[in-house]
């Protein structure tokens, strides 16, 4: 894609949330793109929210679960920004028309209490560089239509990360743990829709152990001679499947001892 192809598609995407009318698929209209040229689309979306005044507070890790990864036949994560305004409170009820399509995802949070980045980092790197770990509840929505009604293709890699990886919100609980006191790989979470059990999942389900999803990120970013700050949130990628979220419904996350998260869709 020609740099100027990419900033296109990155106002068609802005256009999109400013609008809330989903846009065609990126994959179909450019076939040979890649992941570079997704992130470089993400890249020139997210310039367009800073340039409205919005800032970064951290970062989401999203297809981190085996299934995910099958469905968009692929092997690796991906990754997006988290902004200022998609910062919300447990208990919140999130106003009509706030988002497009959106779906919920279980996940653990990390509070970062130090900066966190460069290439070849370790376990012990991530744990020392984290202030606190987190229940929470991402909101995924989607500026991109999930497949094209003409031909039924479904979106793919390329469409997913150029739409700053599907990232619409985050809902952070209230408890806060050292990143020691649970083992993240059998920290539960039980999520229920309208006060009926939809999904539940276990920590193992992102990478195995959330740290090793923070690892990867650590990687991705340094190969742009970029890297984490301190006081930013990282998800670390969702341990169950996405919910619909549709108008008038409610959330509840139970995550045992670890804590609990609730929000509603106005």
């Amino acid at each position: 894609m020609t740099p100027e192809e990419i900033d296109a598609e990155a106002e068609a995407l802005y256009q999109a949330e400013i609008t809330g009318r989903q846009r065609g698929l990126i994959s179909l209209a450019h076939p040979a793109a890649g992941l570079d040229e997704a992130y470089a689309i993400q890249a020139a979306l997210v310039a367009r929210r800073r340039a409205a005044g919005r800032h970064g507070i951290g970062w989401k890790i999203g297809l981190t679960s085996r299934a995910m990864q099958e469905a968009l036949k692929i092997t690796t994560p991906d990754s997006g920004i988290l902004m200022d305004d998609m910062l919300f409170e447990t208990g919140v009820t999130i106003p009509a028309g706030r988002f497009i399509q959106p779906r919920v995802e279980a996940e653990i949070a990390f509070l970062l209490k130090s900066p966190l980045g460069g290439a070849g980092l370790t376990r012990q790197d991530v744990i020392a560089a984290t202030a606190a770990v987190a229940p929470a509840l991402e909101i995924l929505d989607t500026r991109i239509l999930r497949a094209d009604p003409a031909t039924g293709r479904a979106r793919s890699i390329v469409d997913t990360i150029s739409d700053n990886a599907a990232n619409a919100g985050i809902v952070l609980g209230a408890e806060r743990h050292p990143v020691g006191a649970f083992d993240l790989r059998f920290v539960p979470a039980i999520v229920k829709r309208d006060g009926v059990v939809e999904e539940t999942g276990l920590g193992a389900g992102v990478l195995d152990d959330p740290v090793t999803s923070i690892l990867w990120l650590t990687e991705r970013l340094a190969r742009y001679g970029m890297g984490m700050q301190a006081g930013e949130i990282i998800l670390s990628g969702s341990f169950i499947r996405p919910i619909e979220a549709p108008p008038g419904s409610r959330f509840e996350a139970d995550f045992g001892p670890f804590g609990r998260v609730e929000i509603a869709f106005a």
